[in-house]
């Protein structure tokens, strides 16, 4: 699965406003924060605002803040939100997919990979990264032995 750069923004820019919740951030705080471009933040911020993902405030005490509590935001929200949906396949969702012959039964590989990529992403809120205490079966991947060896 490769994580867009939007999409690695839009978690970490979460992150920030998770931490802060529910407290308002500037697009500046967050960039500083995390180290990113303002302007392409800025994108991204529009993106999670127009999915309801955060709120935002104008006026000279604005900035943003979550529309939920950080436990009510999944990482799989988040990155649909900016990316659209999490396991595409020329374009196609994996279900829609239909091959014959040899790569008939390609379409189950294609579902069970985004069911995979599910069982993480939605399983594992704002809350739970910030502290670090996600879920046992999301930790227990981390732990195997090539989990951190790239392939």
């Amino acid at each position: 699965m490769q994580i867009s750069a939007r999409g690695d923004y839009a978690v970490r820019a979460a992150l920030s406003l998770a931490r802060a919740y529910p407290a308002l951030m500037s697009a500046q705080a967050i960039a500083q924060d995390q180290e990113m471009p303002r302007k392409f933040l800025e994108a991204v911020l529009a993106d999670l605002r127009r999915a309801g993902v955060v709120r935002a405030q104008r006026g000279a005490e604005g900035g943003y803040t979550l529309s939920q509590s950080p436990r009510d935001v999944t990482i799989g929200q988040i990155l649909r939100a900016v990316d659209g949906p999490l396991a595409g396949v020329r374009g196609l969702r994996p279900e829609e997919t239909r091959y014959t012959g040899a790569a008939e039964n390609l379409p189950n590989l294609w579902v069970a990979v985004r069911a995979a990529v599910r069982e993480v992403v939605d399983e594992v809120n704002l809350a739970e990264l910030i502290s670090g205490r996600m879920p046992a079966h999301v930790r227990k991947l981390t732990t195997r032995p090539d989990a951190w060896q790239p392939r």
